[in-house]
This record gives structure tokens, C-alpha cells and sequence, in this order.
């Protein structure tokens, strides 16, 4: 992966990874916890979609993603099992930075990196659940809010502002 600004880049998360994006997640995510069961699962069933944001002292960020189905969003803290046959979303479970991450185009790139990743596996699309206003964000990446009632009582699950959204990929 790519030095994107001044001392950090974006590369795939290790096993050896798991206790520092637990914890910057239990710091980044106080309202939405997950057990370190969940990003070792993600690791295992899809390890290229799991990124850290190493910095000049240590892991700054994470994000992870992998294969889904539209309209079906996983629960929060859950584990997947197996992923879905058929899946046919690229599904951005989580991006976190860490405050001295942020401002510095990191987002931007793993986004980027990830619809790299979901256009190599043959997706058409990309999809999320939008938390804590981070909405407008989205849009700038290209994603759109879609309004899907049977989605309701799940997205409720995540936060009163949640917001399920989609951006359509361009396969070459």
C-alpha cells in the first residue's frame, strides 16, 4: 500500500493486528462495541479486505470490509459464520482513525482501496451503514443514501441517525 501523506500508509491487517484495532475501536466506537471475536472472524473469512493505517508510532487505523448481500445488514457485534453465496455488495463493515489520523486524506484512501478491491472481485457495488453523522462523508466517496423501510428496525439497532448507503462501482 501506498505512503498516502507525511508517515503513514495504508497496508493488510496481520492476526498480530487484532488487540490494537480492538482498542482504537473501543476508543473511536464507544456506542458501538464489538468483541475482538468479530475482526478476527472478518480477518479469516476475508483477509483482503482488513487494512491498518500504520503510522510513525504504531497502528492509526483500520478498516475492514467483505463481501455481502444488499439489503441485509449485519448485525453490530455479531459474527458472519461464513460469507453469503450469492453476495453481491462489497459491504464496508467498519472505518476508524484515530484523532491525529484524521485531516490527512487517510479516509479517502482506504475508500479508495477498498473499491479497488471490490471491482477486482467483480462487484458492482459498495455498501454501509452510515453512524454519527458521518453521512455527508459518504456522499463525498460517492455514496447515496438509500431508503429501504424493511432496513428500519436493524439500522434503529446501530443509532437513531443510521443510515444505509450505496455507491455503484464502474467494472471495467
Amino acid at each position: 500500500m501506498n505512503d498516502v501523506t507525511g508517515g503513514g500508509h495504508w497496508r493488510l491487517m496481520r492476526r498480530e493486528d487484532i488487540p490494537r484495532v480492538s482498542a482504537m475501536a473501543s476508543a473511536i466506537h464507544t456506542d458501538f462495541f464489538e468483541d475482538d471475536a468479530v475482526y478476527i472472524e472478518r480477518l479469516k473469512l476475508y483477509p483482503a479486505g482488513c487494512f491498518v493505517l500504520e503510522g510513525t508510532g504504531g497502528l492509526i487505523g483500520y478498516g475492514v470490509s467483505h463481501p455481502w448481500r444488499r439489503y441485509r445488514i449485519p448485525a453490530l457485534n455479531t459474527l458472519l459464520g461464513l460469507l453469503p453465496d450469492g453476495a453481491d455488495t462489497y459491504y464496508l463493515h467498519d472505518i476508524a482513525l484515530l484523532p491525529e489520523a484524521r485531516s490527512g486524506g487517510f479516509a479517502g484512501r482506504i475508500v479508495t482501496l477498498m473499491a479497488e478491491q471490490a471491482m477486482c472481485d467483480g462487484f458492482g457495488s459498495m455498501s454501509l451503514v452510515a453512524v454519527n453523522g458521518s453521512a455527508v462523508f459518504w456522499q463525498k466517496q460517492g455514496f447515496s443514501i438509500v431508503e429501504a423501510p424493511e432496513l428500519g428496525e436493524k439500522l434503529l439497532s446501530y443509532s437513531g441517525d443510521a443510515r444505509f448507503m450505496m455507491r455503484t462501482l464502474s467494472l471495467a
